[in-house]
């Protein structure tokens, strides 16, 4: 399609000469936009992409993916109701619960946390406990408890230490109502890199909950495991028929609804902006190959009266201004591609050099900073600066071609 003589030409107008160095420095400059553009779209979504998985990871790791609650008081029952639930096609675990907000206290400290009140079993189930256990054992929940780590730096407590849980629910005695408190040893500690769960919650023992919430053999919660958790809300309406009337159905998307719609909102803005980088590089080269053309307007006259045809102009023209829209492409794909496989790093180079938290934990809920690369937002991140540089290129080209080399001959 492009003959020799239209890339000699074209690269040598795109050398920066001292009588058109200025424009060349506007290409070299649109080239730099569009390359920090494409590569900045690819970081920025990138990142978002890892925050929704790391987050939804972690969300399913520690909670179900349909929660069934009773609407009056606990469950005392449960156990009819946990039949009906497994029937259901597609159900692949269900976890009685006791769940209860408490004040946990150690050494002079005080924290809220969430006890959630477990078998031993159903803990090792849910694979993300077990597999981030950072301190003591998940074989020594039956004579302890297990909770975050941040929480035990904040208590200044550590495995084999006893932590006192405190009750909202008072009791009844003859100097009046007094809170429940009970001392628990701590058996072992969690880090499962999401700051909320590290920082509040505390696993017990479902007979040992029972115990301290006075609930009898009752549970308040039922967490269902299904085989498609992004197609969740199909199984709500048959999990609400086993269950009945009495218990309410919630998915974990209705749960998380407004964080994870805040979180795409917030991806679809941010691919907003960061393309309108991409488009002022396109607008960049329009400019500098508009300049370029009316600064080779005698060059342009001479090669049409040597013979060069006006579809060898528009090519010649084309191709310089394609050019910097493919390089800049090129690099900032590269640039981007680099920067999420090292991103980790290097947010610990940067932090290392200012002596700052770049990522805080308690802001940005997670304790390492993501990034996954979605293979298709590549291509369409690539396809949308080819085609913005790309057509930026056809204005200027066209209008070289249209130039009248007798006009420009006659007129000097």
């Amino acid at each position: 399609m492009f003959g020799s003589f239209e890339r000699m030409v074209a690269l040598r107008y795109l050398r920066s000469r001292r009588q058109d160095g200025f424009i060349s420095v506007i290409a070299w400059f649109s080239l730099l936009g569009i390359c920090l553009g494409v590569g900045t779209l690819i970081i920025v979504m990138s990142v978002m992409n890892g925050f929704r998985i790391e987050l939804l990871s972690r969300v399913l790791g520690l909670n179900g993916h349909v929660t069934v609650y009773a609407d009056h008081g606990p469950m005392p029952d449960y156990g009819d109701v946990v039949q009906r639930i497994r029937a259901v096609p597609g159900v692949v675990t269900v976890t009685p619960q006791l769940q209860g907000q408490v004040m946990a206290m150690a050494n002079g400290r005080a924290s809220g946390a969430l006890v959630r009140g477990m078998t031993g079993d159903d803990l090792v189930a849910r694979r993300l406990i077990p597999d981030n256990i950072v301190a003591g054992s998940i074989g020594d929940f039956t004579d302890g408890v297990v909770m975050g780590d941040r929480l035990a730096e904040r208590l200044a407590i550590g495995v084999g230490d006893r932590v006192r849980l405190i009750s909202p629910v008072t009791t009844t005695t003859v100097i009046g109502s007094v809170p429940r408190i009970r001392a628990f040893r701590v058996a072992g500690l969690f880090n499962v890199g999401m700051f909320e769960y590290d920082n509040s919650f505390v696993y017990v023992p479902l007979a040992q909950a029972q115990l301290f919430f006075r609930s009898g053999e009752a549970v308040n919660a039922i967490e269902v495991m299904v085989n498609d958790p992004d197609r969740v809300e199909r199984f709500r309406e048959p999990l609400a028929t086993a269950t009945g009337d009495d218990l309410r159905v919630v998915s974990w998307k209705r749960q998380n609804a407004s964080f994870f719609n805040a979180l795409q909102v917030e991806r679809n803005v941010m691919f907003l902006i960061l393309t309108l980088i991409i488009l002022v590089a396109g607008f960049n080269i329009i400019s500098s190959m508009i300049m370029m053309v009316n600064d080779k307007r005698s060059a342009i006259a001479v090669m049409r009266t040597m013979g060069a045809s006006r579809g060898m102009v528009t090519r010649v023209f084309f191709l310089a201004g394609a050019s910097v829209g493919v390089i800049g492409t090129v690099a900032g794909s590269v640039l981007g591609l680099v920067f999420c496989a090292n991103i980790e790093s290097i947010r610990r180079g940067l932090e290392s050099l200012t002596g700052g938290d770049l990522f805080s934990a308690e802001i940005y809920f997670l304790s390492r900073l993501p990034a996954v690369v979605d293979p298709m937002e590549v291509v369409l991140v690539v396809a949308l600066a080819l085609s913005l540089s790309l057509g930026a290129s056809i204005y200027p080209s066209w209008r070289a071609a249209r130039i009248d080399p007798v006009e420009v001959l006659r007129h000097g």
